[in-house]
């Protein structure tokens, strides 16, 4: 079971829709939302929390008021008392997305934005750094965010996040194939890259092959509608 989906975030949403929502969290999670100095990112945090929780609801037929996150030792999220489903979640710009499976998956997405190249000599291995300077300069920013959403994708399957270096882990686009190479002990995963949107890029990464050809897609304003009907029918 691999499963990835998809919201699109429009900011200009109903604030008693938001609020509504809310109530239907943790309080700590509320805390956090409220804490954020940016609207949108409460929204963001907001529909990301509300997305997995629906995920939930609908595929292991859980209450919301009868769900409970988890944090491991290096801070990854985990649904308690729940040993075969796990998921991980990214969000940039306009979108969240999440990853489900029934082993330890990792998702990132990220909006392209101009940046010093140069970053890349921190974080990449030598062999992705000469492949990155072997491009024309036109091509370079495309190909950046193509590799740092795959390592992403995987330091979080991983579940050590950033203690583990992202230097160690290389990749090389070949067309449609993704060339991955690391001395880590996670070494047999699974890469796919989504098209989501022409100004941003997915990645996930996998310890099974079998991805889904498609993202289910979803909107924000839909998805807390929807769960505020879903949470009501409960009681």
């Amino acid at each position: 079971m691999l499963e990835v989906y998809a919201v699109e975030v429009k900011y200009d949403m109903d604030k008693k829709l938001f609020e509504k929502a809310l109530t239907y969290i943790p309080e700590t999670k509320q805390d956090k939302i409220k804490r954020f100095l940016r609207y949108e990112d409460s929204v963001r945090s907001l529909i990301a929390e509300i997305l997995i929780r629906k995920i939930v609801i609908l595929k292991l037929k859980i209450k919301n008021d009868e769900i409970f996150f988890e944090t491991g030792e290096y801070g990854k999220p985990y649904l308690k008392g729940v040993d075969d489903f796990h998921f991980n979640i990214s969000h940039s710009g306009k979108w969240v997305v999440c990853a489900i499976s029934d082993r330890p998956v990792g998702v990132d997405v990220e909006k392209i934005k101009h940046l010093d190249i140069k970053i890349a000599d921190r974080f990449f291995s030598k062999k992705e750094i000469d492949d990155l300077y072997r491009l024309e300069e036109s091509e370079r920013l495309q190909y950046f965010f193509d590799l740092w959403t795959l390592k992403e994708s995987y330091i979080k399957a991983d579940g050590r996040g950033l203690y583990i270096p992202l230097s160690s882990i290389s990749f090389k686009k070949e067309n449609d194939k993704i060339v991955f190479n690391t001395q880590n002990d996670l070494n047999k995963c699974f890469f796919k890259r989504y098209r989501i949107d022409n100004f941003y890029k997915l990645a996930v990464c996998s310890l099974a092959s079998g991805f889904p050809d498609n993202i289910q897609m979803d909107e924000g304003k839909i998805l807390l509608s929807d769960f505020l009907d879903w949470v009501k029918s409960e009681v």
